[in-house]
């Protein structure tokens, strides 16, 4: 499992997703597309110079003016050809940006010049990523610093992941196997050492690894022991004293706004009422939670969005035994 599939052609990696084989399937069926196209254009380009050349005795009469039927057809059949590709394509994209309501969700924080990888169970990894096979992944991903970009050429998707912002993108692998993952973004001196691999494992391979790798605790339960130790219990726990909105069963519900209207309360928006608390006050509320823009790492960000979220189902604010 160590040894990294290259695929059948060394600059052509192996396709281990239904996206990355459509992805394929569409690029063929582009080439051969414009191939057609084309070729007939230089084949007739190198006829007539052959048949028209200089001392050769030819009718050289002018032809016909127009012909309607040709000039429609060379005009809309490349059209109707070219829109079913951009219908296909824009199918595909849109499949891309719409993850199973069921993917595992695994947490990605890009640094200089490293990826590091965080399961929900607490597991840790960095520039190696284990995945199960046949399960949807989705990755939440942020930079510590620069513009990075994560590559997985076998699985053909690419997203940009970029600082004080949460991008997504997901897979879901249908081959086992090892296979390279990239930074295609130019982040700095050393952009090209900033690789690593996926391996993918069958599910009961992957129940191994995640038991063989337990943390102590899970993402959701570490968030939990910094929401304590950061003070957010204070003003966010139930107590006589309402000085902060609620958090349980607020992950993916609108939230009203002081300055009126409503904003979704995604890992973006809980990200930003961390570091810019007064960006988005809700209704009802005075702006006085303090800013913790450099004061809390990213990992322990990652960590707390992963708390809020668990809380999306919670009844009340009783925060797990934790050490």
């Amino acid at each position: 499992m160590d040894h990294i599939d290259p695929g059948w052609f060394a600059f052509w990696p192996a396709a281990i997703s239904r996206h990355a084989s459509d992805v394929d399937l569409m690029l063929a069926g582009l080439v051969a597309l414009c191939v057609a196209l084309t070729a007939p254009v230089f084949v007739l380009m190198v006829w007539f110079a052959h048949k028209y050349r200089s001392g050769v005795d030819v009718d050289r009469s002018g032809g016909p003016k127009r012909n309607l039927r040709l000039e429609t057809a060379w005009a809309a059949i490349p059209f109707v050809l070219v829109l079913f590709f951009y219908v296909w394509a824009a199918r595909a994209y849109w499949d891309l940006h719409e993850p199973p309501a069921d993917a595992l969700e695994i947490s990605v924080i890009a640094k200089q010049w490293m990826w590091k990888f965080q399961h929900p169970g607490g597991q840790r990894e960095i520039n190696e990523l284990h995945v199960p096979l046949g399960r949807a992944v989705k990755l939440s991903m942020t930079s510590q610093d620069v513009i990075h970009s994560l590559f997985f050429p076998s699985l053909r998707i690419k997203q940009d992941v970029l600082p004080e912002r949460v991008s997504y993108e997901w897979f879901e692998a249908d081959q086992p196997g090892v296979h390279h993952l990239f930074c295609a973004e130019f982040c700095g001196t050393s952009h090209s050492k900033m690789r690593g691999r996926i391996v993918v494992l069958e599910p009961e391979a992957y129940a191994d690894w995640l038991a063989a790798n337990e943390a102590d605790l899970t993402l959701a339960r570490r968030g939990a022991a910094l929401f304590r130790s950061y003070g957010c219990s204070g003003c966010h726990m139930n107590s006589d004293v309402v000085r902060a909105p609620p958090l349980y069963g607020v992950y993916g519900r609108p939230v009203p706004l002081a300055s009126g209207g409503f904003v979704t309360a995604d890992e973006q928006y809980v990200r930003d009422s961390i570091l810019m608390p007064l960006d988005k006050v809700v209704a009802g509320y005075r702006p006085i939670m303090p800013s913790f823009a450099g004061r809390i790492a990213e990992e322990d960000l990652v960590q707390l969005v992963a708390y809020v979220k668990s809380l999306a189902t919670a009844d009340d604010y009783r925060l797990p035994d934790t050490p």
